[in-house]
């Protein structure tokens, strides 16, 4: 007779088959596009049978492994015939155009051009295989609308702004480039030269290439050419707590990555891309790492003078030395509460008119008096406040978009809603840990 388990017994299964397939995943290698992709790789001189293409509840696809690993292990060799870099699109049908085209175009649009053209290409293409499993689309903030964007805090917002605006700079500035490109293509070059399709190829490479230095071409411009698309090994996704050596073997010429630690079978294996918080991620990547030690909460420098005490005349003159010595970048909050940078900068700014030539005092970390203490911790609770404001009234508006169900931005939305989420975790740690210190010299 069947046991019948009753809600509590479905409901633990159901958490249970969630933790499996978060670290287990979901094996994806007969999927046509990986066998594909597979067999490409193999005549160009890769083959692995223990790294599988797997999907995983809590990251999406990546790579699982199917034996164990010991720190100091290959994690994957991938041989320079497998590696998209300049020197195959300079060794291309695109070659001749880009070696006669002046001024010379930088490795970043050879790149973006080459993946266009084999996109557009489909079956023809050599690189078919590869190019049909990278995303469609992506996740990074060039893709977000204007919305959605001014959902995200601050100097983030600014940041994605950057992004959009340097994509599109690229794009018109290369008009003349893609247009000395038609004898290639039986269709007009801008139907397929297009801003989105440029952006896609942006993002591919922003997202997916591994850094390997490159000779300096005579025919590519000065800009650092440090770009490699890695089929296969690109699957891998990021731990912030994940320890790897990675680099181009000269010896064996494949690009290789080494484990830092041990790995069992049948897990996701991860590699790290730097210790980066999330808003990092999400700008370069376009997604977010759970539980990420390296997250903070920038402070503007715009929010910073909105807190001040108005009635201190000495703010400009105090502003602009923080200024020149650089003091002004990098303000933050963490999960342990305000930065040494930021606590430093404010008791600079809460400088008496008698102290201020105790700035060097500050600097070493000593105590100049108990008033400068409790109003420099009076203004770093100010300013969490503010930030906290902030992240509620960004909650609210998300609040409310989700009222539409159906929203075609909602993984967007999602990533904002998991950042804004982190971000009032981080704030209210910070006030914890600022009444504590407030209590210390009480």
């Amino acid at each position: 007779m069947r046991k019948r388990y009753g809600r509590a017994g479905r409901s633990r299964r159901r958490k249970q088959n969630q933790i499996l397939s978060s670290v287990h995943g979901v094996n994806l290698s007969q999927e046509l596009g990986y066998i594909q992709l597979r067999r490409w790789l193999k005549q160009r001189g890769f083959w692995d049978l223990y790294l599988l293409p797997a999907h995983f509840s809590d990251t999406g696809r990546g790579l699982m492994i199917t034996k164990s690993l010991k720190a100091g292990n290959l994690i994957i060799s991938l041989p320079v015939k497998c590696l998209l870099t300049t020197s195959t699109v300079l060794g291309s049908y695109m070659g001749e155009y880009i070696k006669r085209w002046k001024p010379q175009v930088s490795p970043l649009l050879a790149l973006c051009a080459f993946l266009i053209s084999e996109r557009h290409f489909g079956n023809k293409s050599l690189w078919k295989p590869y190019i049909d499993v990278l995303p469609k689309t992506y996740t990074c903030p060039v893709y977000f609308p204007e919305g959605i964007l001014n959902l995200f805090p601050g100097p983030l917002c600014r940041n994605a702004q950057e992004q959009r605006s340097t994509v599109q700079e690229l794009y018109i500035s290369s008009q003349p480039f893609f247009l000395s490109l038609q004898s290639l293509f039986g269709e007009r070059v801008k139907d397929v030269f297009t801003h989105d399709a440029l952006r896609w190829a942006w993002c591919s490479i922003n997202t997916r290439t591994v850094y390997m230095k490159h000779p300096q071409s005579e025919f590519l411009s000065r800009e650092p050419d440090v770009y490699a698309l890695a089929p296969y090994l690109d699957l891998l996704n990021h731990s912030p707590g994940v320890e790897v050596t990675a680099a181009f073997n000269e010896k064996s010429q494949c690009y290789e990555i080494r484990t830092g630690r041990d790995c069992r079978r049948y897990e996701q294996v991860f590699i790290c891309y730097g210790p980066h918080d999330n808003q990092r991620l999400l700008l370069e990547y376009g997604f977010i790492a759970g539980g990420n030690p390296h997250s903070v909460v920038y402070i503007d420098q715009d929010v910073l003078q909105s807190c001040l005490l108005k009635e201190d005349k000495q703010t400009a003159q105090k502003l602009s030395f923080l200024m020149e010595n650089n003091f002004l970048e990098n303000l933050t909050f963490g999960l342990d509460g305000p930065s040494w940078r930021l606590l430093t900068t404010l008791k600079l700014l809460c400088l008496g008119p008698n102290e201020f030539s105790c700035w060097k005092k500050v600097l070493l970390g000593a105590s100049v008096s108990s008033e400068n203490e409790k109003m420099s911790l009076n203004l770093a609770e100010r300013l969490c406040c503010y930030l906290m404001d902030d992240n509620n009234k960004a909650m609210q508006k998300i609040s409310h978009r989700r009222c539409n169900k159906l929203d075609e931005f909602k993984d967007y939305l999602d990533l904002v809603e998991s950042l804004r989420r982190e971000e009032r975790r981080i704030l209210e740690s910070s006030l914890e840990t600022l009444k504590n210190l407030r209590s210390a010299i009480s």
